[in-house]
């Protein structure tokens, strides 16, 4: 069965809530970094401001960011990225009373309902719910999304210690279906010393023993991998072409690691400035209408809050932003839970095999 993105649906801008409203209240930003009192913080939800009489969206958005107009558009722009001036849009209430409305209905189809059941059984998400619908959902989403979207896959480290999950993932990046990959020092290290040494933090990917001296296999893939002068470098001068970053680099799929506290090394392109690291990370999420995090709670956590839940397309349409979070910890996945049914999907299962089943969906 075929893929097909649901429609989404404007508010009615002729209703007298509409067009009773004002226009939006500004005020200059006092000094770069600072918003004004009142300013008003947006949501992963469509919202519409009004400007000049005309209900305008906000074409790209992002948790507890400011709105700031500019040549009579509207910019949405993280409080720390404010420059001194900058009009800031006013307003603490989303019903169009100041202006502003929050629309968080768009997708959903007139006639729909939940059950008239007060009460019935599974109806939250955890280990003992059944997720083959979901796989099934996925898989078609995902070959869609491969021709007409862009995939954004979030990863922790777990699936550098697991041979195949590491060919899942790599046959999934070389049939098209990742276009950017965020992580941190730790997958793309031991993703590396899989390729190279056939271990992770000194263990065999496949078989689980330790190596001798295996201790000693991520540090000195860092210090091999900085010798080179870059990850692609390294991949060169070594012939690999084996595991996720290798897949990732001959298939010319951009990455963006992020620095950590722990880090040994860390590789060459591990961004170690959080702020800057945070700006590559949204750069690759503007351009994201799927995006699927795995075992990797704060990037999770990082990924959910710069996401919106939409994308305006070119043509001015609007079309959902879907967002899968898994792990096999309840709590990491239920983080997100708050973003609503239609852009967060939710399984509590082990990534490994998750990455796993799911190339097998697509026929990999």
């Amino acid at each position: 069965m075929a893929f097909v993105i649901p429609e989404y649906h404007h508010p009615d801008f002729s209703q007298p809530v509409f067009t009773s409203a004002p226009d939006v209240n500004t005020a200059p930003a006092p000094a770069d970094g600072v918003a004004p009192e009142g300013f008003h913080s947006t949501s992963i939800w469509p919202e519409y401001f009004k400007l000049g009489g005309r209900w305008i969206i906000a074409a790209e958005s992002r948790m507890d960011a400011s709105v700031v107009i500019r040549e009579g558009k509207l910019e949405v722009v993280e409080n720390r990225n404010l420059r001194k001036g900058d009009k800031v849009v006013l307003g603490r209430t989303e019903r169009a009373e100041e202006g502003i409305y929050l629309h968080c209905d768009g997708f959903r189809e007139p006639d729909s309902a939940a059950p008239d059941d007060q009460f019935a059984f599974r109806r939250g998400r955890s280990r003992e719910t059944a997720f083959g619908r979901e796989y099934d959902r996925l898989a078609e989403l995902l070959s869609y999304e491969r021709e007409h979207g862009n995939i954004v896959w979030v990863m922790g480290p777990a699936f550098a210690f697991d041979e195949g999950a590491r060919s899942a993932m790599s046959a999934l990046v070389d049939s098209g279906y990742c276009h950017a990959l965020l992580a941190g020092n730790a997958l793309a290290t031991h993703d590396l010393e899989g390729a190279m040494l056939h271990t992770a933090l000194g263990q065999d990917i496949y078989s689980q023993r330790p190596a001798p001296n295996g201790h000693y296999n991520h540090i000195d893939i860092c210090n091999m991998v900085r010798r080179c002068g870059s990850i692609p470098e390294f991949i060169d001068e070594y012939g690999l072409d084996d595991g996720i970053i290798c897949s990732c680099v001959k298939n010319s799929v951009p990455f963006v690691l992020a620095g950590s506290i722990r880090d040994d090394g860390p590789l060459p392109e591990v961004i170690s400035d959080v702020y800057r690291a945070q700006d590559a990370m949204r750069i690759v999420l503007s351009k994201a209408t799927t995006v699927i995090c795995l075992a990797t709670m704060l990037h999770t956590i990082a990924s959910g809050n710069m996401t919106p839940s939409y994308r305006v397309n070119k043509d001015g349409t609007v079309r959902p932003v879907y967002f899968y979070t898994v792990d096999a910890d309840e709590f990491a996945v239920n983080k997100l839970l708050d973003r609503g049914s239609l852009s967060a999907t939710t399984i509590v299962t082990n990534v490994q095999d998750f990455i796993c089943i799911l190339a097998d969906r697509l026929g990999l």
